[in-house]
């Protein structure tokens, strides 16, 4: 035993260096870790302010919650906005976002109501096409689709028009599409349509979403955004309590090799200390 105990002492003094090399080059090879806000949460459901407190908490994600603003909502016009972010007076460690709905909606709310949420994102599943018919994507019997790839290119140049016109922070949704079309999703993104919408959300500072409910946009497109410079937000726009963790949001982060320097990141106007 007594001339056991050197060799294993050599052993320890080997391995020792060896598992610290192993570690550091396992950490080097990965991002540190950030603060995540989720910014595109709905209490929706049966899910509640209290529900948001306690998910947050134990989840160690921040919330941002979205208030649905637009024709046909809820919430439809100036005079509703200051009682709508008084319901929240007392959530200050949450953001508040105006969930901008449909294109109607830069007609409807001043700039000013605008501007007393803490950020404004939008999509382009809602528009009206060519013929005047108003799609709304995410329902079949509410898309009209007479030839998928003039349906594709119409919809990039909607999302590049709203991108140019529409006073927004983050855009949703990123590169959703309807269900008839979804399950060939890197044939219709091509790279020339995802360069469109990524070089007009350069253009106008505006933040794409990484999507956990949806799974999008894909590797390949936040790659390229990311070296065009593009920040990035996570979101989920969950109908209800059944979701958790930001899990592709996570998985993107690594894939894609994230920093907190490539998120964008709201102020939060009441703990900014403004109204």
């Amino acid at each position: 035993m007594e001339i056991l105990k050197p060799i294993c002492n050599m052993k320890k003094r080997i391995y020792t260096p060896v598992i610290a090399l192993s570690l550091l080059l396992l950490s080097c090879g990965k991002n540190e870790p950030f603060p995540i806000t989720d910014l595109h949460i709905h209490l929706k459901g049966d899910f509640g302010i209290e529900d948001a407190i306690k998910k947050s908490a134990a989840e160690k994600i921040n919330y941002g919650i979205a208030v649905n603003c637009g024709l046909k909502f809820p919430v439809h016009s100036d005079s509703q906005i200051d009682s709508v972010l008084l319901t929240f007076k007392d959530y200050p460690q949450f953001l508040i976002a105006m969930q901008a709905e449909g294109r109607e909606w830069v007609d409807i709310f001043s700039r000013e109501s605008i501007n007393k949420f803490d950020y404004v994102f939008t999509d382009a599943m809602t528009f009206t096409d060519e013929k005047g018919r108003r799609n709304r994507i995410w329902m079949k019997n509410e898309t009209w689709i007479d030839d998928e790839e003039a349906f594709m290119d119409y919809l990039v140049k909607t999302i590049v028009k709203i991108m140019n016109e529409e006073p927004i922070n983050i855009y949703v949704n990123p590169t959703f599409l309807p269900d008839q079309m979804a399950d060939r999703y890197d044939a219709f993104w091509t790279t020339e349509r995802m360069d469109k919408v990524i070089n007009a959300a350069k253009s106008n500072n505006i933040a794409i979403e990484i999507n956990n409910r949806y799974k999008i946009p894909s590797v390949d497109f936040i790659k390229r955004a990311k070296k065009a410079g593009v920040k990035f937000a996570v979101g989920t726009n969950n109908a209800d309590s059944n979701f958790s963790g930001a899990e592709y949001a996570l998985e993107m982060i690594k894939e894609c090799r994230l920093t907190g320097d490539d998120f964008y990141q709201p102020v939060n106007k009441r703990q900014d200390g403004r109204p």
